[in-house]
């Protein structure tokens, strides 16, 4: 397959400008819009302006969704106005027989399996959010797999885990390696809202986006219109007690950790571990080891401040 065009979508956050890269080392040609997204008609124009262009181009083309603002403790109503840009965009376009594409969309599997039992879960488990978060990402999921239908696009869902390493928005209230770093570095303590045994997934950045990359590659011969459903995650459970030991060893000094409270905590799964059993090629390969990669993301907090 010839070089491709990929329009990323959310290509300036944490996840997206990683992929970015990670495309562009692959060889393809990349687009990254500059989307007015507190104008939520402006939003739907521009995007369904590039995405007809995208397709026009008669070239290769790959469309990946990785924009998304909300976290688990965002309110219902905040998720109305992305759903209304992601539905004028995609359902506004038509098959494309003209050039090849494929699609991916960025879902998380800490949202859709929130309320799920029987950890590791895999792809088989029933998803069970807990949030609007979650079933914001089901909805949308949803409404790219209906758009992979009606273009042919094979797609690519990637229900990916939690992220951790440089480049992560300090200003969000969410990440728990650069949060506990940032808070160390500002001489604050850190508030944990959620039982110290609560075990979570963590995936270097660099990692998940080169198995984006991948996964684009592998899927974009597949059947017309087909969505594969994939969890990206590094397979490693670790509790938040191993998570501070962590970014303490990278300080060479204990964090003041308190517990905290917040009605949020009650969307929270308590053991989020996963294993992948759909695509397993890619996740055969060399992950950055947790220390490693904790220490990279405390030295960049660290250097940006």
């Amino acid at each position: 397959m010839s070089a491709a065009t990929a329009l990323v979508v959310g290509g300036g956050g944490f996840l997206g400008g990683a992929v970015v890269a990670a495309l562009e080392h692959a060889g393809d040609r990349v687009v990254v819009p500059r989307v007015p997204w507190s104008d939520t008609e402006a939003a739907a124009t521009l995007l369904r302006d590039a995405v007809t262009s995208l397709q026009a181009d008669g070239a290769p083309w790959r469309l990946v969704w990785c924009a998304g603002s909300g976290i688990v403790a965002t309110g219902e109503q905040a998720f109305a106005a992305e759903a209304t840009i992601l539905g004028r965009v995609l359902d506004a376009t038509g098959p494309t027989a003209d050039a090849p594409g494929s699609l991916f969309f960025a879902s998380s599997a800490g949202g859709v399996y929130a309320g799920a039992s029987g950890a590791p879960f895999d792809e088989d488990t029933e998803p069970l959010p807990l949030a609007p978060y979650g079933r914001s990402r089901l909805a949308a999921e949803a409404r790219f797999r209906d758009f992979a239908e009606a273009t042919g696009a094979p797609l690519l869902v990637g229900r990916i885990s939690n992220l951790y390493g440089p480049g992560a928005n300090l200003r969000k209230p969410q990440g728990l390696v650069s949060q506990l770093a940032l808070a160390h570095i500002e001489g604050r303590p850190s508030s944990i809202y959620v039982p110290m045994d609560t075990t979570r997934d963590y995936l270097y950045i660099d990692d998940a986006a080169a198995m984006v990359a991948d996964g684009l590659t592998a899927v974009a011969d597949g059947a017309a219109g087909a969505t594969t459903t994939k969890i990206f995650a590094s397979q490693q459970g670790r509790t938040i007690t191993e998570v501070v030991e962590a970014v303490s060893a990278a300080f060479d000094e204990p964090l003041d950790v308190r517990e905290g409270h917040d009605p949020a905590a009650t969307s929270h799964g308590r053991d989020l571990r996963f294993r992948s059993r759909v695509m397993t090629a890619l996740d055969a390969r060399t992950h950055v080891p947790f220390d490693v990669g904790v220490r990279r993301t405390v030295d960049a907090v660290r250097a940006g401040r």
